[in-house]
């Protein structure tokens, strides 16, 4: 295994639901020394005990092997709430409604951080019937490219993967669709809502300056 539980990550847990060190010995068949020599580096469980170590501590195996505990805050599967990884690696883009632990080539991967977009990395959206059609304006190299533009509403999500040396375009059904997302693979993730008032006209707006006039006058105007 590449990873495995910390004697930190049973200490925070053993705090955390109250229990010291004899009490959780206790429940897993073992002496408050093991358990000591455990959080002190000093040693490991044995694998056989990660599941009931997790039961003590009320989560699962993946989250106690990580350090990551999830809550669910997901109940209401709200789209808005999407986190994206992507593993440095092969590249994968692996998509989640609300917060996981996602491993790929035995890496625990970070959701990538939504920035706004900035000179670098600008997005251009027209509207064309139902659909619209995303463009960013950034090369296409094997080293340096938008590896995947997505397109989220409150109850779906539209991605389109990217390679290099291909175009940073996608086009995306319009169905309710309220922010753009998309990976770069130096910079990480930017995010680009659409604006009411401005992403709905029958064109673009290539002149990064008037499209933030443009967005400042629809808030007021739409809240």
């Amino acid at each position: 295994m590449n990873q495995y539980v910390t004697g930190a990550v049973i200490k925070a847990l053993r705090e955390k639901n109250k229990l010291n060190q004899l009490q959780l010995a206790d429940r897993l068949g073992v002496s408050d020394k093991t358990v000591s020599k455990w959080e002190t580096g000093k040693g490991y469980p044995d694998i056989t005990l990660l599941e009931p170590i997790a039961d003590a501590f009320r989560v699962s195996v993946t989250e106690l092997i990580s350090g990551n505990t999830i809550t669910n805050v997901n109940v209401s599967a709200n789209m808005m709430r999407s986190k994206f990884y992507v593993c440095p690696v092969c590249g994968n883009v692996i998509h989640s409604m609300g917060e996981a632990v996602i491993n790929c080539h035995g890496i625990t991967l970070a959701p990538l951080e939504a920035e706004p977009t900035d000179e670098r990395h600008m997005v251009f959206i027209e509207r064309i019937e139902d659909e619209y059609y995303v463009r960013i304006e950034h090369p296409m190299t094997k080293e340096h490219y938008i590896s995947f533009i997505a397109a989220a509403s409150s109850d779906g999500m539209q991605m389109v993967k990217l390679y290099p040396e291909g175009s940073a375009e996608a086009r995306f059904k319009v169905r309710g669709v309220k922010k753009i997302f998309f990976g770069c693979n130096r910079d990480g993730l930017f995010l680009q809502d659409i604006v009411k008032g401005i992403d709905d006209r029958d064109r673009s707006h290539d002149d990064t300056e008037e499209r933030r006039a443009l967005e400042e006058t629809a808030r007021k105007l739409f809240g």
